[in-house]
């Protein structure tokens, strides 16, 4: 009786301290996706970035996106997809997923109130970060924890601390971790990126079979 009696007990605190983690969750009004990852989030000038690459598993109606594993298929699929980088979920927290083009153009991948940049917001947000030729050094977190090593220049001092999550090719193959970080700009077939060798950031056309990393945007 005694034994059950604290097993109660212990049952009760651990309710007590999931029910109070999720508390601050909601309370603290970070951006939640559906699978429940909350993001850390960074004004820089006049908008609000994601400071985390979108991980996410399902769009934001519910529905799943595709895992794609296999290179063959992921080089075909005409669908929504993703994957981690290496087909590794230990990739996840740090670098997040990586998403093809068609999941991008759902509309679907940000939480409620948060939206895949367009290409006027990532030059709004490059122009306030001085232009190209700066703006990359000032986007990239500091330091080698996650980058293969630092170029002159490398600040964070937007705070955005961009990661290089690499890419995958349009046959499937992983490319870049630690070495370049490429995001998705909406309605182009474009991304933003920058570089372990270079302050410099730049925008780059792509196939809509590769996958890229997404960061979302606060909804004016």
């Amino acid at each position: 009786m005694r034994n059950r009696t604290a097993l109660n007990i212990l049952a009760m605190t651990l309710l007590s301290i999931l029910v109070l983690t999720c508390e601050r969750d909601k309370d603290s009004g970070l951006p939640r996706d559906i699978d429940g990852n909350v993001y850390d989030t960074i004004v820089i000038g006049t908008q609000t970035w994601f400071k985390e690459n979108l991980k996410t598993t399902k769009y934001n109606n519910g529905s799943s996106i595709a895992l794609v594993t296999g290179n063959v298929i992921w080089s075909s699929y005409l669908a929504g997809a993703y994957c981690w980088y290496d087909n590794n979920s230990d990739y996840k927290d740090d670098y997040g997923a990586l998403y093809n083009l068609k999941a991008v153009s759902s509309g679907l991948l940000c939480p409620d109130g948060w939206h895949i940049p367009t290409k006027e917001e990532c030059s709004i947000l490059i122009e306030y970060l001085r232009g190209s030729y700066y703006a990359g050094g000032k986007l990239k977190e500091t330091g080698t924890l996650h980058w293969i090593s630092e170029s002159q220049g490398t600040t964070n001092e937007s705070g955005f601390t961009g990661l290089p999550g690499g890419y995958r090719d349009s046959h499937g193959i992983f490319q870049d971790l630690k070495k370049h970080g490429y995001w998705w700009i909406s309605g182009f077939e474009r991304v933003l990126s920058i570089h372990y060798y270079s302050s410099n950031s730049s925008e780059i056309f792509s196939s809509g079979l590769v996958g890229y990393s997404v960061r979302c945007i606060k909804d004016n």
